[in-house]
């Protein structure tokens, strides 16, 4: 089978989604891989190391003429427009909140195969994983940075001086994402607080941490927000948009330069006032409570993301590409990756996104 690896045009973003440990197996496997020039640049990863893997180097337009595609996010609609019925695009899609790319990928023609709907035999979401590991690190980082007051800030410090308390951080959110985010707060020195709508999930979270974090239930939201000095959202409902948590009348509530930092905004976020921002200028105002939005948020950490997605890619791409019966065998053997279908022949297979879109839902 012919990989194409594409290189990333999203705004700030430079990762790739397979490194050339990766390529290396893929070749080996008997697969030919072309990568566009300069696609793990961003990452660490040169054209020579690509091509010592076994890879061949060409341009966008040939990269993009393959019959797998792979890339770390979302195409763009110069990126669409590329696609042909002939080819099968693998990367992260977020399709809930945006129509105007589901209904690009519908009108190509193309199979799109999401990594944030590919689940396992446990229920869990293997491609995303690492990269909600990497985000939920990142979240309390850039929102401490967020809570400078050079950015607008409360100017509070995450975990204070002795005699002084230090910040007050609520995680929205008891999964991959919150639990990480959770940890690197406190262990920052802020004093955390998780909510989430699982009974169990806080349980655990108490049990793993020996009460190191405060837990609350979702309901107590309200109640906590107006003294919070960091809110991180990190709610998922996968392949779904994100619940809106916070409305912007709870604003009001909240102390003047508090900190929103909405790692949900892929799927739309989970904050009223929410809106994608980039790495360039990541943050902004409403109503004096600073929103820390970037949609790409690991793309900040390149090398590391990319090590971690690329590791957690190779086989699921492998036992796709390697199937007797192409990936269509590969989901008929396995309903987990058989969710990862989202758009094939110009019909939309993920039921969540259907439901948002108020789109017919197609079955294999």
């Amino acid at each position: 089978m012919q990989v194409g690896l594409v290189k990333e045009i999203k705004n700030s973003e430079r990762r790739v989604a397979l490194t050339p440990h990766a390529v290396s197996a893929l070749v080996a496997d008997g697969h030919s891989v072309l990568v566009e020039t300069t696609a793990g640049e961003g990452a660490g990863f040169s054209d020579a190391d690509y091509v010592a893997a076994g890879a061949s180097i060409g341009a966008t337009e040939a990269t993009w003429a393959c019959e797998w595609v792979v890339k770390v996010k979302e195409p763009q609609p110069v990126e669409i427009a590329r696609l042909t019925s002939a080819q099968t695009l693998f990367c992260y899609l977020h399709l809930a909140p945006d129509a105007a790319q589901t209904d690009g990928l519908l009108a190509s023609g193309a199979t799109a195969i999401a990594f944030e709907t590919v689940m396992d035999a446990r229920g869990r979401l293997p491609l995303l994983a690492p990269m909600s590991e990497v985000a939920g690190a990142l979240a309390p980082q850039v929102g401490a940075q967020a809570l400078h007051s050079w950015r607008g800030g409360r100017g509070v410090l995450m975990g204070g001086v002795p005699g002084v308390a230090g910040a007050n951080v609520l995680v929205l959110g008891g999964g991959v994402v919150g639990t990480r985010a959770a940890r690197v707060a406190a262990g920052m020195g802020a004093q955390v607080t998780v909510l989430d709508l699982s009974v169990d999930r806080l349980t655990a979270i108490d049990a793993e941490t020996q009460g190191a974090l405060r837990t609350a239930h979702v309901s107590s939201l309200a109640d906590l927000l107006p003294t919070a000095d960091m809110v991180i959202g990190a709610v998922l409902l996968p392949g779904a948009s994100a619940p809106k948590l916070v409305s912007r009348a709870d604003l009001a509530t909240m102390r003047p330069g508090a900190v929103l930092v909405d790692v949900a905004i892929d799927q739309g976020g989970c904050f009223e006032t929410s809106r994608p921002t980039t790495h360039d200028d990541p943050v902004f105002d409403v109503d004096g409570i600073v929103h820390y939005c970037v949609a790409n948020m690991p793309g900040a950490v390149a090398r590391t993301s990319s090590q971690a997605l690329s590791v957690a890619v190779l086989p699921v791409l492998s036992r796709m590409l390697g199937h007797a019966g192409g990936w269509r065998g590969a989901m008929a053997d396995d309903a987990n990756l058989a969710k990862g279908l989202n758009v094939h022949d110009g019909a939309l297979y993920e039921p969540n996104v259907a439901k948002a879109q108020n789109k017919a839902l197609a079955t294999l």
